[in-house]
């Protein structure tokens, strides 16, 4: 799995880098999305892999916080880019005529590194957050990864200040992005509704249907993992349900942004035909 997440997503970076036809907003974000896809499971899949391999399951602590970074920095990066796709659909569909003026690439590229900035001090602010803490014994997590609420809980000091800060963190930088896509496709229906014939519908729906299954997908399996560590407090469940957002849904972007792609598709085979 972890194998065909970095080819799949390497495919689509190459494909949008080698074909000036993709030199498109809507391409630029997807390559940044699936670079990112790339680095955020590479935080933790090569180090399941080892242990597998190695039958240990140790992390040392420096580790264990470097992961919590990396991990959390290519999380919210990836909901970040999510936003900033949907509104560049929304711009594409709602404002066509002002579309390539308003998405030039200085803004594109203003976006994703604001994106990544927020997302870098974000993450900082948690690391440097948890390095306060005091832990009493060896611990052992009950995650496949050094997952940052699970090694709060397992914290000895007070950790009202890391909580309280993990909730503004959820509203803020989970809730932001949620209702700026909410909004954009609250727009986008409204415009797809107001084209006369079947075939405009059609054609305008397509373009953000690949988007709108992949938000949905990363969506409702991050639900899914908080729904689950508050209902059954079970970890296991908790750990099944990360697999899904953090190796699953990285692996079938690229095949939900390429199987109905032609562009994409065309890219790839012209790509490999120079190449050949």
């Amino acid at each position: 799995m972890y194998l065909v997440t970095v080819l799949g997503n390497l495919l689509i970076i190459l494909a949008t880098i080698s074909d000036s036809h993709l030199h498109t907003p809507m391409y630029f974000f997807l390559s940044n999305l699936s670079f990112v896809d790339i680095c955020f499971t590479s935080t933790t899949i090569p180090k399941m892999l080892v242990n597998i391999q190695t039958q240990s399951k140790a992390i040392t602590y420096a580790g264990c916080i470097t992961q919590i970074y990396f991990f959390m920095l290519f999380g919210v990066l990836d909901n970040f880019l999510l936003a900033v796709m949907a509104y560049d659909r929304y711009m594409a569909i709602c404002h066509p005529l002002h579309y390539m003026v308003i998405m030039n690439p200085r803004f594109c590229m203003l976006m994703v590194l604001m994106s990544s900035i927020v997302s870098a001090l974000h993450s900082l602010l948690h690391s440097l957050m948890v390095l306060q803490l005091s832990f009493c014994m060896e611990l052992e997590i009950p995650h496949f990864i050094c997952e940052l609420n699970q090694v709060v809980l397992l914290a000895c000091s007070d950790t009202s200040p890391n909580v309280m800060v993990m909730y503004f963190s959820v509203v803020f930088l989970a809730g932001g992005p949620i209702t700026g896509i909410l909004y954009s496709y609250s727009k986008i229906v409204s415009s797809i509704r107001a084209i006369s014939s079947a075939q405009g519908k059609y054609k305008a729906f397509s373009t953000c249907a690949s988007h709108l299954s992949v938000v949905s997908l990363f969506y409702s399996t991050l639900l899914g993992v908080y729904l689950s560590s508050s209902i059954t407090h079970n970890s296991q469940s908790t750990a099944r349900a990360s697999v899904m957002y953090s190796v699953v849904t990285p692996m079938l972007n690229p095949f939900i942004y390429s199987l109905r792609n032609k562009d994409i598709t065309g890219a790839l085979r012209r790509f490999f035909q120079v190449k050949l």
